[in-house]
């Protein structure tokens, strides 16, 4: 948990997003500068360019529909890489806005239970410890469960950031059943008139079936507090994994009903346009994005933001 505050000037969330994007932006930039100093737009050229966004994980469908918009008009004409930037911003635009939306807590459904999931490594627990503490300035009443119960570590650090938001914790000893662990949270939830619930859970890798189904049971045994809990399902995603968000993404809402999307790590690699790809695809919400460690690295997603930001747009 490494969000220590030091002298330097804070930086807005677009300069903090733009330099957490960087290595995309700079990937896609570099590669369309080289492509179109060279000649007259050409089919050629625009085949270039749709491999150049493939290399970003765009998507075969966003990279060809890119592709043709830099194409329209311009054919046999020269272009400049700050055109096909507009171009790749506009477009992408277009794919994130309708999923750009952000995580609405619902008075009425108290407590409004977040259940978050994700295979390991993915940033549940950070993010967990992320969104508490935004509930908490907003004034909410928040509870946390520790229902990574394989993992020792997580369990600390939800204890961490419990005491750092002065949110209760729900936890009990490592290897502990995270089914009944639910279950406690959720009536202790509704005891204490809390406002929202977040519910950690283990890693598990998308493929192994027992673990999935033991996800399962997570879901059925908060519904026995609560027909209609969870009432949001996050699943936090690592930006680095690249193509494989497709099929986590996929078993998991076929597990879990998933309900919205937080991307992580977008600082760590150059293949954030897989966040786009994933929009294109399962049309989920985008909640939340993170590019760093600290408190406000993890920010509602804003469409027109991203898509200029990756583009390597300054604005």
């Amino acid at each position: 948990m490494n969000d220590t505050t030091s002298d330097t000037p804070k930086l807005s969330w677009w300069r903090r997003l733009s330099n957490g994007l960087k290595r995309t932006s700079s990937s896609l930039g570099t590669a369309v500068a080289d492509l179109v100093t060279k000649r007259k737009l050409d089919r050629a050229m625009l085949d270039d360019i749709e491999d150049v966004l493939l290399r970003a994980d765009l998507g075969t469908q966003v990279a060809v529909r890119i592709a043709d918009a830099v194409g329209t008009g311009r054919y046999d004409k020269a272009i400049s890489a700050d055109e096909v930037k507009d171009v790749v911003a506009t477009e992408v635009e277009k794919v994130l806005s309708p999923v750009a939306k952000p995580l609405e807590i619902d008075p009425a459904r108290k407590p409004f239970v977040i259940l978050v999931v994700g295979v390991n490594g993915s940033g549940k627990t950070t993010t967990i410890g992320k969104l508490s503490q935004k509930f908490a300035s907003e004034g909410r009443k928040v509870m946390l469960a520790a229902g990574d119960t394989f993992r020792a570590a997580a369990i600390e650090q939800l204890k961490v950031w419990g005491e750092r938001t002065k949110t209760p914790v729900i936890a009990a000893a490592q290897g502990s059943d995270s089914a009944s662990l639910a279950f406690n949270a959720l009536t202790a939830a509704k005891e204490q008139n809390s406002d929202v619930l977040l519910i950690d859970t283990a890693g598990r890798l998308q493929n192994k079936s027992e673990l999935m189904k033991e996800l399962e049971k997570v879901v059925r045994v908060i519904r026995k507090v609560d027909a209609s809990a969870p009432h949001a399902v996050l699943l936090v995603l690592d930006a680095t994994v690249g193509q494989n968000a497709l099929s986590q993404v996929e078993a998991f809402h076929r597990t879990a009903g998933v309900t919205g999307l937080v991307m992580t790590k977008l600082d760590g690699t150059a293949r954030g346009g897989i966040l786009v790809a994933l929009a294109e695809k399962f049309k989920l919400p985008v909640h939340f994005i993170g590019v760093g460690e600290g408190v406000d690295d993890l920010a509602p997603f804003t469409a027109r933001d991203f898509a200029r930001a990756i583009a390597g747009i300054e604005s």
